[in-house]
């Protein structure tokens, strides 16, 4: 439910015993990524690095993902490699690269 992935889900003709192709290949990118997450938030690993995690999903989708995100950094290291200030804004440490090089780091504040 995190990963707003449950509606999705139970709306394949099989439910939960779906097929979905090698690697998702049924799959849409959006869908993809929460796939991933919520077997990312079954998992529970103590450190976590999300690549982009959130960049193919609509904003209500990834305001209500980011939330279960945010809830997954609790008691861990998470690394999020993102382009969107919405993914990142709740971070401790915010690095901003250009060219492979620091130019800013710090907190959204």
């Amino acid at each position: 439910e995190a990963a707003q992935l449950t509606k999705f889900v139970e709306s394949l003709p099989d439910g939960w015993d779906s097929m979905v192709g090698d690697r998702g290949l049924k799959l849409s990118g959006g869908e993809k990524q929460r796939t991933a997450i919520a077997r990312c938030l079954l998992k529970n690993p103590p450190i976590v690095i999300l690549d982009e995690a959130t960049s193919a999903l609509d904003t209500i989708t990834e305001n209500s993902v980011q939330e279960a995100l945010d809830r997954l950094g609790t008691d861990r290291t998470v690394l999020v490699i993102a382009h969107r200030l919405g993914t990142i804004k709740n971070a401790d440490n915010i690095i901003v690269l250009n060219d492979g090089v620091i130019s800013e780091e710090g907190t959204h504040d």
